[in-house]
């Protein structure tokens, strides 16, 4: 273990970030740092991922993830809601202006004008960092009454992200498009999963109503998640399998896939590691050893890499 944690050290220090010809000069050179640094501090998992892009897809993906880390956080970053949506706004109006056909000015804001650097150089949906946004509207308030609802806001917070780097990477295929659409519901609903401990804190349950009805388990168990609660392993035993179907048909899919993309594909490998560990511990994402990083996993996605598999 301890041979696998620092060749994994290694591996992290030998990346490089950005290829010389990707350098910006030295005025706003900070800017795909600020990127790098904001998904590094906030996504970590999907940051290890990232460093294993090709080098010209790389910086662009950097963006796009530092523009969902930017919006996710706001609901963490604000008390009152009407302050939520005024941040929200700012965005909305800041992704209209990065697109705009008219030479307007944008905002200063360094993931806006790292935004602007790739829609530049690539194609890219504004629809998508539309999708994103609206999805975040819902700040306090992620909760669903069906498992159609919960997969529906998953497709809009995640698969709409790797949409985007799919057209940064220059990719149209169907294939790719579908095996997009099943990995990020499968992350968005593992991210649910992984949420409850926090969400609890909150009073939120993002398990489906129809879930908890299923299996009789009221809120005030799902709070108190006790290891010998069955229902609740029921519960989130449900949902996991959903996620686990998604990630399944996404992995079907992969030789259909062409080959210069896969690496886009590898948080793949993230999620089939939680959901492993989620299952060893009789499906109690309160458990202690879930809570702490996962220490083998910048080789696991290495591995993967190197053998075209997510």
């Amino acid at each position: 273990m301890i041979f696998c944690m620092q060749r994994s050290k290694n591996l992290l220090n030998r990346l490089p970030l950005y290829t010389s010809t990707c350098k910006l000069s030295s005025v706003n050179g900070n800017i795909p740092n600020y990127c790098l640094n904001s998904v590094k501090n906030y996504d970590y998992e999907n940051f290890l991922a990232l460093l294993l892009l090709e080098n010209s897809l790389r910086r662009k993906a950097f963006s796009i993830r530092a523009f969902n880390v930017e919006i996710a956080r706001v609901n963490s970053q604000v008390s009152e809601a009407k302050i939520g949506e005024m941040r929200l706004k700012f965005w909305e109006d800041a992704v209209d202006k990065v697109f705009s056909a008219k030479d307007v000015p944008i905002p200063e804001h360094p993931v806006v004008q790292e935004l602007k650097n790739t829609s530049r150089e690539c194609s890219l949906s504004k629809m998508y960092f539309h999708r994103l946004i609206k999805s975040r509207k819902r700040l306090g308030n992620v909760s669903f009454l069906t498992v159609k609802e919960l997969e529906d806001y998953a497709e809009q917070t995640n698969s709409s992200v790797y949409y985007l780097m799919l057209e940064a990477a220059g990719v149209k295929n169907i294939h790719a498009d579908h095996a997009a659409s099943h990995l990020g519901k499968a992350q968005g609903i593992t991210n649910i999963i992984r949420s409850l401990p926090h969400q609890r804190r909150n009073a939120i349950i993002p398990i489906p109503q129809e879930i908890l009805l299923r299996h009789g388990v009221s809120q005030e168990r799902v709070f108190r998640d006790r290891a010998d609660d069955k229902g609740v392993e029921n519960c989130v035993f449900d949902i996991a399998t959903v996620a686990h179907q998604h990630l399944a048909k996404a992995r079907s899919l992969r030789d259909k896939i062409p080959r210069n993309c896969l690496p886009i594909f590898l948080p793949g490998a993230t999620l089939d590691r939680y959901l492993e560990r989620l299952r060893r511990a009789h499906f109690h994402p309160t458990t202690e050893h879930l809570q702490k990083r996962d220490s083998i996993l910048p080789l696991v996605l290495y591995w993967n890499k190197f053998r075209s598999r997510f």
